[in-house]
């Protein structure tokens, strides 16, 4: 089931053994979960701590930001001289014909970005890479990130690209990244899942599935910790039962679980005794990590962040604070930025909720020695075309798979550096075009992961994040 469906030495010659005695050697209780280390390949009990890579990692964490409904990347990050002189004309025919557009039906005319001086781009750190001004903060960060301006995708619909974007498949069913991370390598710190999530605004179009483990055992899907009430759904105790309690309840439930899987041995009765046991350690762990009362006033001020609040600020701390305990995948989604109209109205205010603590995160962890070993993602599910779309009152811009822009920062990839561009129009890529699947597979070869290698067989055949596709792109690493 792991890298290259090896399994460990001790794990075969255990897996010899009657599910019984194997059962009998490992123990029934708390430390008895050795099992979990010692057949996480074979059944899916646990991610296990501190897997091996397939060779050196360049980053040893990932936190990635979605943002769902895909922000204008023309009006942020892919400055279009062309496009701005050009607005107001019927686009090109080639741009339209034939294509496919989420809305717009008749042939649009071309949108640079506004002329309000908020607006405007220029030149930012030693590097100079061109980025909006709505994003000052971010604008301080550029010689951190590394910029991919020619990105595309196969799907023009939310929930499909979505999809896509983070499982490589366009429908329901198959592993997130952060899953298959979490397969891969597992967690180097047993009180907190691998793979974490939070959610800022809506959930994205694709659900939940678009964190969760499709086919991959249930354990290494992420686990979300909530804006309000238990951080993770029945954390707390019911009232009436305290911590010790609690430990017989998991206990006894345990010890029936293992009696079912001594008898059946699915995989699924395995990964309930495991978050069972996840659980309850998470009772200590989760409440220390959401406590921001030790963190300095100058760093809650720095991302914005509130004592007992919550929002896209809290949760970029919360990003830090999960990484330095070891947490493996920290996804965050936003969602808000499906602008089909207003966008010149509407950006802004997004642009603003995010640049400051995002900003304030990268700063964070370089000057804790952990940005080198923290990769830090900024991606959507497609970008936004060169058109307009609606009337000139409320004009936005529809869905574009053709060409954009995401970047990255630390984790072993080139700061202050740009790969790929699009077209004078930013349609599509004129330069180093890379697909989503490029994208996966660099992520997880900074990771120490061979994208090629990592499969888990499923339904007759070994499955694996990027198909059959996908090329690292080694020219985005330091």
């Amino acid at each position: 089931m792991a890298v290259n469906d090896q399994v460990p030495e001790l794990a075969t010659r255990m897996r010899n053994l009657t599910r019984r005695q194997l059962f009998q050697r490992v123990g029934m209780g708390v430390g008895g979960f050795a099992l979990a280390d010692l057949l996480s390949r074979d059944l899916g009990a646990s991610p296990a701590t501190n897997q091996v890579s397939h060779f050196a990692p360049k980053a040893k964490s990932v936190i990635y930001f979605h943002l769902v409904g895909a922000p204008s990347h023309l009006d942020l990050f892919d400055y279009k001289p062309e496009l701005q002189r050009r607005t107001g004309e019927l686009c090109p025919a080639e741009m339209f014909e034939g294509k496919q557009l989420a809305f717009i039906r008749k042939r649009p005319t071309l949108l640079g970005t506004s002329k309000d001086s908020k607006f405007k781009f220029r030149h930012c750190g030693k590097s100079g890479i061109m980025m909006s001004n709505l994003l000052p903060h971010l604008q301080t960060c550029a010689d951190e990130m590394c910029f991919v301006r020619s990105l595309r995708t196969d799907h023009f619909n939310h929930a499909p690209a979505q999809m896509f974007m983070q499982t490589g498949f366009e429908r329901f069913g198959r592993p997130s990244l952060g899953a298959w991370a979490n397969y891969g390598l597992g967690t180097s710190n047993s009180d907190l899942p691998g793979f974490v999530v939070m959610v800022t605004g809506q959930y994205p179009g694709a659900g939940n599935s678009a964190f969760g483990s499709g086919f991959l055992p249930s354990v290494y899907q992420g686990v979300e910790f909530r804006a309000s009430g238990d951080p993770v759904l029945f954390l707390s105790n019911p009232q009436g039962v305290g911590p010790k309690e609690r430990r017989r309840v998991v206990e006894a439930v345990n010890k029936l679980n293992q009696r079912q899987f001594d008898d059946v041995g699915d995989p699924e009765i395995a990964t309930r005794i495991s978050q069972y046991e996840m659980a309850y350690r998470m009772q200590t762990s989760v409440p220390e990590l959401k406590d921001l009362s030790a963190e300095p006033k100058k760093v809650l001020e720095a991302y914005g962040a509130k004592m007992g609040g919550s929002g896209f600020a809290n949760n970029c701390l919360l990003a830090r604070r999960m990484v330095e305990r070891g947490v493996r995948f920290v996804q965050l989604f936003d969602q808000g930025w499906d602008h089909h109209g207003s966008v010149f109205q509407s950006l802004p205010g997004k642009a603003k909720q995010v640049d400051q603590p995002i900003a304030a995160l990268i700063k964070d962890l370089k000057e804790r020695g952990l940005l080198d070993e923290t990769l830090v993602v900024w991606s959507a599910e497609f970008g936004r075309t060169p058109m307009a779309q609606g009337d000139r009152a409320k004009i936005g811009r529809d869905h574009h798979k053709e060409g954009f822009t995401v970047w990255m920062a630390g984790g072993g990839v080139k700061g202050g550096h740009v790969f790929g561009s699009t077209d004078e129009l930013g349609y599509a890529p004129a330069e180093n075009p890379v697909h989503v699947h490029d994208f996966n597979a660099t992520i997880l070869h900074l990771l120490g992961i061979d994208h090629e290698q990592l499969t888990y067989r499923f339904q007759g055949r070994k499955f694996r994040l990027t198909d059959v596709h996908g090329h690292v792109i080694h020219d985005l690493m330091a």
